[in-house]
C-alpha cells in the first residue's frame, strides 16, 4: 500500500472507531453496577437542595474508575439541572489555577484569562454563580496523588470543600480519584476533618468480565464478522495476564489497523501477534532506549537495589551517594520513570508527614535488564 492509500482508503472493518480512544464512554457501563450505584447516592443530596457527598474512589490502573466517574457525570447532568459535575485530569492540571480554570470553563463555557486575573476572582465568580443559579458543584479530581508532588492538594481540597465558610449557600464536593489510598495520610488535619469520603472500591476485572467488555466494543467498533471468537478469547486472556483493560482495548484497534493493512476482511491471531509487538507490552524496549543517561541509571540502580523494600528516601541516599543528584533531579527522574508506567509509588504513610512512598517496579528486574 501506499502512503496515500493509508491515509484515503475507503474500505475498512471500523463502523466506529472512536469506540477504542481513551475518551470514549460507552452507552452500557459493564460489571460496575454496584460502583455506579454508591457513586449515585453520593450525589443524591445534590438533587434535593443538600451537599453532594464526598468520596474516594480507589482502584488499580484500567480497572473503569475514569469512565465510570465520566459516565455517572454524564447521566447526572442529563436528568438535572440541580447539579454542575466537572471532572478534572490532575496529569494535566497540576496547579490550583488551572484546576479552578477547568471548573470556570465548565460553568462559564470559556476559560478565564491566563494573566492578569486573580485567582480570588476566578473563585469568586464560580462561587456566586452556584448561588444565583441554586446549584451544586461536584469535582473530580482523577490522579490525584499528581497534587502531592505539586505539593497543591491540601489548597485545593481546601477550597473546594470549605467554599460554604466564605460564601454561605455554595453547596461543594469533592470525589477523589486514586490508586491508592494512602494519600489521605498526606492530607492536612484542618482538611481531612472536613473530607470524610464514602470509599468506592473498583477491584480488577476477571478474565471473563475483560471479554464482555471487549466484546461491546467489537460490536459498536467493527462490522459484523471481523473478529471471531477465538481472536477475542486471545486478546482478553492477553489483557488479562497483564491487569490492564487498556490493554485489550489498544490491541482491538491496532490489530484491526493491521488487518486493513493486509486488505484483509477479518482479523487475524496474526494480527493480534503483530499488534502485540507495537503496544506496551511489545514496546518496552522502545521505552527504555528514550530514557536520559540519568533516568536509565537511577532505573537500574532500583533494579539492582538490595534492600527488601524500595522507599524513596531509602533509594536518594545510596543514590546520591553514587551518583552526586540533587533530590530535585532524582525526584524528575522517578516520576518520570512512573509516568511511563516503568514503576509504581504508593504513599505508605510513614516517614516525615507520612510522606514516604513505596517504590514497586512493574516489570520483572529480568524484562528490564534484557533492554536496559
Amino acid at each position: 500500500m501506499t502512503i496515500e492509500d493509508i491515509l484515503l482508503g475507503e474500505e475498512t472493518l471500523f463502523r466506529d472507531i472512536s469506540a477504542f480512544n481513551p475518551d470514549y464512554i460507552p452507552d452500557r457501563l459493564l460489571h460496575r453496577d454496584s460502583q455506579m450505584e454508591s457513586l449515585a447516592m453520593c450525589l443524591r443530596p445534590a438533587f434535593r437542595g443538600g451537599k453532594p457527598k464526598n468520596a474516594v474512589v480507589l482502584g488499580a490502573p484500567a480497572t473503569g474508575k475514569t469512565t465510570a466517574l465520566r459516565k455517572i457525570f454524564q447521566i447526572a447532568e442529563g436528568t438535572s439541572d440541580k447539579l454542575y459535575c466537572v471532572y478534572v485530569n490532575c496529569q494535566i492540571s497540576t496547579t490550583r489555577f488551572n484546576i479552578f480554570s477547568d471548573i470556570y470553563e465548565h460553568l462559564m463555557g470559556h476559560r478565564p484569562p491566563e494573566t492578569g486575573i486573580p485567582f480570588s476572582r476566578i473563585y469568586g465568580e464560580i462561587m456566586k454563580k452556584l448561588i444565583q443559579e441554586e446549584k451544586a458543584l461536584i469535582v473530580a479530581l482523577d490522579d490525584v496523588n499528581h497534587l502531592f508532588y505539586s505539593k497543591n492538594a491540601n489548597q485545593v481540597f481546601y477550597d473546594i470543600l470549605r467554599a460554604h465558610e466564605v460564601f454561605k449557600g455554595a453547596r461543594t464536593g469533592l470525589f477523589a480519584i486514586i490508586s491508592d489510598i494512602e494519600f489521605r495520610f498526606m492530607l492536612d488535619k484542618n482538611v481531612s476533618s472536613i473530607f470524610i469520603p464514602k470509599e468506592v472500591v473498583f477491584n480488577p476485572y476477571r478474565q471473563e468480565e475483560m471479554k464482555d467488555i471487549l466484546e461491546e466494543r467489537v460490536k459498536t467498533g467493527f462490522y459484523s464478522e471481523v473478529m471471531s471468537e477465538d481472536v477475542l478469547e486471545y486478546i482478553a486472556e492477553l489483557a488479562y495476564s497483564t491487569g490492564d483493560m487498556r490493554l485489550g482495548i489498544d490491541l482491538l484497534s491496532t490489530s484491526g489497523d493491521l488487518a486493513e493493512r493486509d486488505a484483509s476482511k477479518t482479523i487475524k491471531m496474526s494480527h493480534v501477534d503483530g499488534a502485540v509487538k507495537n503496544t506496551s507490552v511489545g514496546s518496552l524496549k522502545s521505552t527504555l532506549e528514550a530514557l536520559s543517561p540519568q533516568e536509565a541509571e537511577l532505573l537500574d540502580f532500583i533494579v539492582n537495589y538490595e534492600e527488601e523494600e524500595t522507599t524513596a528516601g531509602s533509594l536518594y541516599q545510596s543514590f546520591k551517594d553514587r551518583k552526586k543528584v540533587s533530590y530535585a533531579s532524582f525526584d524528575r527522574a522517578l516520576k518520570k520513570l512512573e509516568l511511563l508506567r516503568i514503576i509504581d509509588t504508593h504513599f505508605t504513610g510513614k516517614g516525615v508527614k507520612g510522606n514516604s512512598r513505596l517504590i514497586i517496579l512493574r516489570f520483572t528486574p529480568e524484562e528490564i535488564i534484557k533492554y536496559l
